[in-house]
Parts: C-alpha cells; sequence; structure tokens
C-alpha cells in the first residue's frame, strides 16, 4: 500500500512548549492513568453512602427502572446533575467535562457517566405529581438529619427572579429589576438560617407577586419540619405582609417580624409618634399599636427612624412632613423591645446571601427546559444539592464556621487524584501537592465516626470499591 506522504506525524509523539518566564523547555507527554482534579470529593461521597443517599433516592423515585443492559440507573444520572453542579457547572452541557474523567467514575461507582441529553430527558419526565411524590418524602429525609437548634431557627422566607430567554413554560414578564421588561421565573424560598438549609421552595411564573400563593407555600414548607426542629421566628419581607399570612402565624403561635408596607394610615401613625426612644445620634426607635382597616386585630408595629447623611444612604421610606429622616416598619407579634425587633430582624440579610450563592456558585438559573414541571425538577435538585453541601459540612467540620459552596468546591473538593489498581483493589491516589491525606483523610474520618452503622455487610468495603490513599 502506498503511504500517504503528507501524513500527519503521530499525534502521542512528545512535544515541547517553553515556560512563560523562561529556564530550559518542557516536554510534553501523555499518560494512559485516569486523572481527576477533583479527589477532594471522596469525603463528599463518602458522606452521601453513609447517610443512605442512594437507598432514599431509588426508594423515591417516581419512575420505572430502565429494563434496557445499556441504560444508567436513573439515580447514576442525578447524581451525576449533582455531582456537575457542584464542580462548577452552569448549563446541562457543561455535565459533558465529567464524561472523560474515569478517576471520579470509580469514586462514584459508576460504569458510564451519562451526557447532557440523558440527564435532559430524566428531568423531562417529571409532571406535577411527581415532583410532588419524589420530592417531599426526599425533603423530610434531609431534614432528619440536620442537627436541631438548641433555640429553634429562624425561618426566613424571601422570592427571587430567575432569569429566562425564550419560551419556557412558566417564563413571563413580571417584577425583573436587573432586565426590566425580560421574562422570568420567580420562586419562593423558605431557608432555616442558623443551618444553613432550604427548608421550601417553589417555582413560580414570572408574573406572579411576592405574596401569590405565599400562604400555601408557608403551610407546606412548616408541615415539612420534624418535630425535633423548632421555629424561632418567622421574618419576611414586605412582599409578605398579607392579612391572611399574619392571622395563620397567629393561629400557630408562631413569632413573626415582616416588614409593613408603608400605607397611607402606617405613613399617618408614623408621622404622629411623638415619643421616640433615641439610640444614638443617627437612629432612634418606636413603636404603637393599630388596627388596619378590615383586618381583624390589633397588630404590634416597630419602627426605626434613621437620619439622612451624606456619609451613608439611610434605608427605609422617607416621609415629605418629616424631612431628613427614613422610616423603616415592622409588623410583628414579639414583645421585645424595638431595638430588639430591628437587630433580630437584620439577621434576615443571611437569606440575600444563600440565594446569591445558589444564582452565583451553583447556577441554580442556568438549568432550565421548556417544560416547567421539567426545570422545577432540576431547580428543586440543585436546591438539595446546596442542603446536602450545608449537612456535609455539620458532618466534618462541627462547630465551625459555615463555608459557601465555591469555597467548598476549591478548598475542600479541588485535588489532583489518580486512579490506579493494588492487589486488585481500585486505588485513588491523592496528589501531597494538594493536600494529600494530611488533608482529606480527616474529613473522611468525621463522615465514618458521625454516620449510624446499619449492617457490618455496609460497613467492609466490597470488592472493587476505592480506597483513597495520598502520592505525592
Amino acid at each position: 500500500m502506498k503511504k500517504n506522504p503528507t501524513a500527519d506525524p503521530h499525534q502521542t509523539t512528545p512535544t515541547q512548549i517553553s515556560p512563560l518566564f523562561g529556564g530550559a523547555k518542557l516536554i510534553l507527554e501523555e499518560t494512559p492513568k485516569a486523572i481527576t482534579p477533583f479527589g477532594g470529593l471522596a469525603s463528599f461521597i463518602e458522606f452521601l453512602g453513609r447517610i443512605g443517599y442512594v437507598d432514599q433516592v431509588q426508594a423515591a423515585l417516581p419512575f420505572a427502572a430502565p429494563t434496557s443492559n445499556n441504560a444508567i440507573p436513573l439515580v447514576h444520572t442525578l447524581t451525576a446533575f449533582m455531582v456537575a453542579v457542584i464542580t462548577g457547572a452552569r448549563r446541562f452541557a457543561h455535565a459533558q467535562w465529567l464524561r472523560a474523567d474515569h478517576a471520579l467514575h470509580a469514586m462514584l461507582g459508576m460504569e458510564r457517566f451519562p451526557c447532557d441529553d440523558t440527564i435532559r430527558n430524566f428531568f423531562a419526565r417529571f409532571s406535577q405529581a411527581s415532583v410532588e411524590g419524589f420530592w417531599r418524602p426526599i425533603w423530610k429525609w434531609s431534614l432528619e438529619r440536620l442537627t436541631p437548634c438548641s433555640e429553634g431557627f429562624h425561618l426566613d422566607l424571601d422570592s427571587t427572579v430567575l432569569q429566562r430567554s425564550g419560551q419556557q413554560e412558566g417564563a413571563a414578564k413580571g417584577y425583573n429589576p436587573s432586565r426590566p421588561g425580560r421574562k422570568s421565573h420567580h420562586p419562593l424560598l423558605a431557608i432555616l438560617a442558623e443551618a444553613p438549609f432550604i427548608l421550601h421552595g417553589w417555582l413560580r411564573s414570572g408574573n406572579t407577586i411576592a405574596s401569590s400563593g405565599a400562604l400555601g407555600f408557608l403551610q407546606e414548607a412548616l408541615a415539612l419540619l420534624p418535630q425535633a426542629l423548632k421555629i424561632r421566628c418567622v421574618r419576611a419581607d414586605s412582599g409578605f405582609f398579607d392579612q391572611r399570612i399574619l392571622q395563620f402565624l397567629q393561629e400557630r403561635e408562631l413569632p413573626y417580624i415582616i416588614v409593613a408596607k408603608m400605607t397611607y394610615y402606617l405613613r399617618r401613625r408614623c408621622i404622629g409618634i411623638k415619643q421616640w426612644s433615641q439610640v444614638d445620634e443617627n437612629y432612634a426607635v418606636a413603636e404603637f399599636m393599630h388596627q388596619i382597616q378590615g383586618w381583624p386585630t390589633t397588630l404590634r408595629f416597630a419602627v426605626v427612624r434613621e437620619r439622612v447623611r451624606e456619609s451613608k444612604e439611610a434605608l427605609g421610606a422617607k416621609l415629605l412632613e418629616v424631612p431628613g429622616y427614613t422610616f423603616r416598619l415592622w409588623v410583628t407579634n414579639r414583645l421585645d423591645a424595638p431595638l430588639e425587633i430591628w437587630r433580630q430582624y437584620n439577621g434576615r440579610a443571611c437569606v440575600e446571601q444563600r440565594i446569591e450563592e445558589l444564582k452565583a456558585e451553583l447556577s441554580v438559573q442556568g438549568f432550565c427546559m421548556h417544560s416547567f414541571w421539567a426545570t422545577e425538577a432540576a431547580f428543586l435538585t440543585v436546591l438539595f444539592t446546596f442542603n446536602l453541601l450545608s449537612l456535609y459540612q455539620q458532618t466534618t467540620r462541627p462547630g465551625k464556621p459555615y463555608t459557601q459552596p465555591a469555597t467548598l468546591r476549591s478548598a475542600v473538593f479541588l485535588a489532583g487524584a489518580v486512579l490506579g489498581w493494588t492487589a486488585n483493589q481500585v486505588v485513588v491516589r491523592l496528589s501531597a501537592a494538594w493536600g494529600g491525606l494530611k488533608k482529606h483523610k480527616p474529613l473522611v474520618e468525621a463522615v465514618l465516626q458521625w454516620a449510624k452503622p446499619t449492617s457490618p455487610k455496609l460497613e467492609q468495603a466490597e470488592p472493587g470499591s476505592p480506597i483513597v490513599q495520598g502520592s505525592s
């Protein structure tokens, strides 16, 4: 056979590159070994195994298992999406970058990693009934693994905007401060502040207002709580200043602090306050009782008055009748002094940070499909992933400050590792330059010490399961 004289040289032949800042040339070669940049996920994967994640998801999945020998198990597909989100995927297509990571596949125990189309097809199977049937028991199961707070949790309610471009179901024009006139979804979130843990989430059409369906949402959120978890106080912004919500909280005897809408009559009451308690030269607080027209009960309101100054932007509403000041107003059934009410509500600022983490670090608005229920299933999967990361931190770093998902990714999960074999046992060798066993073994041991033993069979390493080792 005649050879082609213009054929390219063998593509695996080593080549040389020059360092950017001088020095001897470097030889660029390839290795047949499977290498992963995410060896630090070892402790998180062990954590999922110890809490019984696989059994719980398999039991709750509302779909029949695939019958084809070539089909990827559904729990593998869901887990693959979650791992893609944790490692930084911002779109379904980004899950593709993990398909060649055979070392990570070994750590997960997956023979094949699903492609992005497989993940989309998985979420496309969800309907309203299957979303409810799957996620409600999953959420209750995960809440049972949450460490109770001795004084109870602050429950923060909020809504946010998820930007959309296209003709997706539920995407509509509504409140959208960053992109006015553009389509969006407008989800509701209920977050346990001290955990932090997302108690409940609803995806809603973009043209809904903050209070639309809020009472039903709150009722569902409280129904998810195990008896061991107590609510210390419900906090929300003015979007939840609604008679039905306040009446429900009163009936349940739940303490609440909610921003009040500055209606005409409430403005008049603020203007008429004569007795202010001065906090310092810039702030003063007061309180009053008032029955809103058409409401059945008298409510207690706490007010903060802030002096307008050039050195700091004052928060709140400006009243023409009282120039030089801004006013903030809360309705509450708590008996604390107005200053303490203000301080307690200020702790709600963390809910904005959690929402920003969901958007910027776990890309919750990047996973959208045409079907509304498919999009909600992906949305809830990202929220569930956030909760698992929070539970993981409580297990491996008890008593230490919460770490954001992006920081957890770079500080813990990012660690070079090589897949190998030792005496017919799969081995994942962590790079010592990335911390090696010195860094990651204590995390694995913390998981092992925390988890409740289920049976001797599950406590033993089965043949073919990977061992994590350090390497230089």
